[in-house]
């Protein structure tokens, strides 16, 4: 069982990673600017959340779960755009 103090560290950790990708969604959504992007990279960075997410669920870390689900749905969103822009 993970104490409750460690979960939240792990929040704060998790939601503050997601946060920064909200930049890169605003500038391929809104701005619709891709360059740059390599959508090679944003999927290995997808395969290492799922298996982070996996490792989550294992271990039974609700932080982790959440935070590795919210960013995979940014990186998500980030190849969607870049490949709907690129068409």
């Amino acid at each position: 069982m993970i104490p409750a103090w460690v979960e939240v560290v792990g929040v704060i950790a998790g939601s503050l990673g997601v946060v920064a990708w909200f930049p890169q969604i605003r500038k391929v959504w809104s701005d619709g600017e891709h360059e740059g992007i390599s959508i090679a990279t944003f999927s290995l960075v997808s395969t290492s959340l799922v298996l982070w997410l996996f490792y989550g669920i294992v271990i039974g870390s609700v932080a982790m779960v959440m935070a590795n689900l919210a960013a995979l749905s940014c990186i998500i969103a980030i190849i969607v755009g870049v490949i709907r822009l690129r068409r």
